[in-house]
């Protein structure tokens, strides 16, 4: 396990563990695009809603510098500390990796990755949404 965040966990633990613990936080670091179209995480079920914050801005792609300190500064004035768990979702697992690590190094403590996202691995066909990840799993979620 990589030691510059808490380590990964199933889309079923995340939703478990928002569940269960009150200051657990669910952190979707896709694109304001993928959020538009693909659809959302829906925490309501459990009282809670999702925190979002692009790691790459759309259409640039460029990684956002200031993305810790903008994210820390959002879950600081929602009350939540550097304690917390955080859960790091994005499209398959991979820039859910980077927001982790990001804001391990910037001082918190209990950041985790959702193991393949909220769309996962593309299956035989080539779609994603099927195979593994968020909505693969039946978890709640919405599309606009």
């Amino acid at each position: 396990m990589d030691k510059s965040y808490r380590g990964d966990v199933s889309a079923p633990a995340c939703w478990s563990a928002l569940s269960e613990v009150e200051d657990a936080v669910l952190v979707d670091v896709r694109t304001s695009a993928e959020w538009t179209y693909v659809g959302l995480p829906q925490l309501a079920p459990i009282g809670k809603s999702v925190v979002l914050a692009e790691w790459q801005s759309f259409p640039s792609m460029g990684v956002d510098p200031a993305f810790a300190p903008k994210l820390a500064e959002r879950l600081e004035a929602a009350g939540i500390g550097k304690a917390a768990p955080i859960y790091f979702l994005c499209r398959s697992g991979v820039r859910s990796i980077a927001g982790a690590v990001a804001m391990t190094a910037f001082g918190y403590e209990n950041c985790f990755n959702v193991l393949n996202g909220f769309e996962g691995p593309p299956d035989e066909e080539g779609h994603r949404g099927r195979k593994a990840g968020w909505k693969a799993e039946g978890l709640p979620w919405s599309q606009n």
